[in-house]
Order: structure tokens, then C-alpha cells, then sequence
């Protein structure tokens, strides 16, 4: 991945997207064809933690940008910045105006998928293509998986008992993860956003992530929908409602697999978005 700062590889480029400092990662030729990666909304998540196994897959074919969004990783948080869908998406447009970028594919993970989803719905001559992973942005009651996830309170044996929420492999709930990402999400400001971010109840988020169906149904990009079949943060059935909906849509359900899709079957999913996006 190229990056500004190899010492901490979540450090990237910086720029000016909306009136917020943005970092983001990019790799990949500068014409190739643009990919914007939309990550989750996990306690300490960063583009790198979300995306590190994605980028230099996309990044052989693609040009790939990956921004942390305001309130998360290592962007600008403004004083005074109201966390929201209205932010999130102009932050995201700012960034495809900042780095030149007219119309770009979409990758949103969780609740960047619900990000994805109303940004494609606001502004859809920007987007080429569409693919939602494990992804918000329809009516859904909120997991407990979910609700514990945004109520988050710093512990090393809290964010074990996450992962094991995020992940189906047992094999990846480990002290030495839950530390690196303990470690992650105890760095100045970050926690302090975050709990701003949902508050209980915290169903309304869920619900102001929602975009209208009948947005969804007009949609006109072809659009790749991914989930994991043992997902306890957003439910599978968030997977077939997008399938009922969305116009042009395939769906791919991977067994023995959790919410980190891109993580758990990392070789799989790059080579399904790669060609579903080059095809």
C-alpha cells in the first residue's frame, strides 16, 4: 500500500474532503479505474484494520482509496462535527472531488455499506458500481451482537468478546488481537468519538442509516451483495431484503463465516469483488 508513513501503515495521504482533513490509504495506478472502500463502524476501526487484506488485491487492477470517515481512525475531528449519514456522505463526494475522481466503484463494509447505499441513492452519476458487505442501510430490529458493539467500553477482555462476536473462526479470537485492537481503539480521541457516536437506545441508528426502499429500488448500478451466513452483527436477512430490492443485484453467502467476510475468506472475497468490478 502506498503510504506517507511507513512506521504506522494507517497513516496515508491527507486531504481536504468537505472541510475535513481526511486521511485515506491508495494504492494502485492512478488511471486505472477508481474503487471507494467504505469501512465499518467498529470501536478503533481504521481503513487499514478494515481493508489491509483488500487493498493490494484491488489495488493490481484498480486505483483503490480507503478514508477513515470523521469520527473514526486518524481523520480531523472538527469541533463541533454532528456524526451522521448527511456528514458521512459529503465527506466521501469531498474526498472523489479532492483527488479528481468523477465517478468511483463502491465498497461499503457494515455501516459503510449503509453509506454506500445512500450515497449511491444522493448522488448516483458518482458511482459506477456497488458492493454491500455485511451491510446496514435497511430496517432491521438491532442485534444484540450490534448493540454491544456500539456500546463499547475500553477493556482488553471487552474487545476479546467482540471479535468473537465479529468472527465465526474461533481461531481468530485471540489475547494477542484483542490487545492489538484494544491498543487501537484507546488512542487519543478515538474512544471519545465513538461513544459520542450511538448512544443508547441505539436503534434510532440503525434506523437513520436506513435508506427509503423505494431509493433502493431505483437504484440503477449494478450491484454485488456479500454477507456471511453466521453473521451476529447485521443479520443475513439484511442480504435478502437488498436482494429482494435492488434492480440490478447478485448475492453471495459465504458459510462458516461472520461479520469480517473480508477478513475470514479474504482471498475469496478479493477475487469476487475484483472481477465483479472489472468484469
Amino acid at each position: 500500500m502506498t503510504q506517507t508513513d511507513q512506521a504506522r501503515p494507517e497513516v496515508g495521504g491527507s486531504v481536504v474532503a468537505a472541510g475535513i482533513t481526511t486521511n485515506y490509504l491508495h494504492d494502485g495506478a492512478a488511471d486505472a479505474p477508481p474503487v471507494l472502500l467504505l469501512h465499518g463502524s467498529g470501536p478503533g476501526v481504521t481503513a487499514y484494520a478494515n481493508w489491509r487484506l483488500t487493498i493490494p488485491t484491488l489495488a493490481t487492477k484498480l486505483r483503490v482509496v480507503a478514508p477513515d470517515l470523521v469520527g473514526f481512525g486518524f481523520t480531523e475531528r472538527p469541533e463541533g462535527v454532528v456524526y451522521g449519514m448527511d456528514t458521512w456522505v459529503d465527506q466521501a463526494v469531498g474526498l472523489l472531488d479532492a483527488l479528481g475522481i468523477e465517478k468511483a466503484s463502491l465498497v461499503g463494509n457494515s455501516f459503510g455499506g449503509g453509506l454506500a447505499l445512500r450515497l449511491a441513492a444522493r448522488h448516483p452519476e458518482r458511482v459506477d458500481r456497488l458492493v454491500l458487505m455485511g451491510s446496514m442501510g435497511v430496517d432491521f430490529p438491532i442485534t444484540d451482537g450490534l448493540d454491544r458493539v456500539w456500546g463499547y467500553e475500553p477493556s482488553i477482555s471487552t474487545m476479546k468478546e467482540l471479535i468473537g462476536l465479529f468472527a465465526y473462526s474461533r481461531e481468530l479470537v485471540t489475547d494477542e488481537l484483542a490487545e492489538v485492537r484494544y491498543r487501537a481503539s484507546i488512542q487519543p480521541g478515538f474512544q471519545e468519538s465513538f461513544s459520542a457516536m450511538f448512544p443508547a437506545p441505539r436503534q434510532r441508528w440503525v434506523e437513520s442509516m436506513m435508506t427509503p426502499v423505494e431509493e433502493i429500488a431505483a437504484l440503477p448500478h449494478r450491484t454485488l451483495v456479500v454477507h456471511g451466513r453466521d453473521d451476529q452483527i447485521i443479520p443475513l436477512d439484511n442480504a435478502l431484503a437488498l436482494l429482494r430490492t435492488v434492480p440490478d443485484v447478485r448475492l453471495h453467502v459465504f458459510g462458516r463465516c461472520g461479520h469480517w467476510t473480508q477478513i475470514e475468506h479474504a482471498e475469496a472475497f478479493n477475487r469476487l469483488v475484483l472481477d465483479f468490478i472489472t468484469a
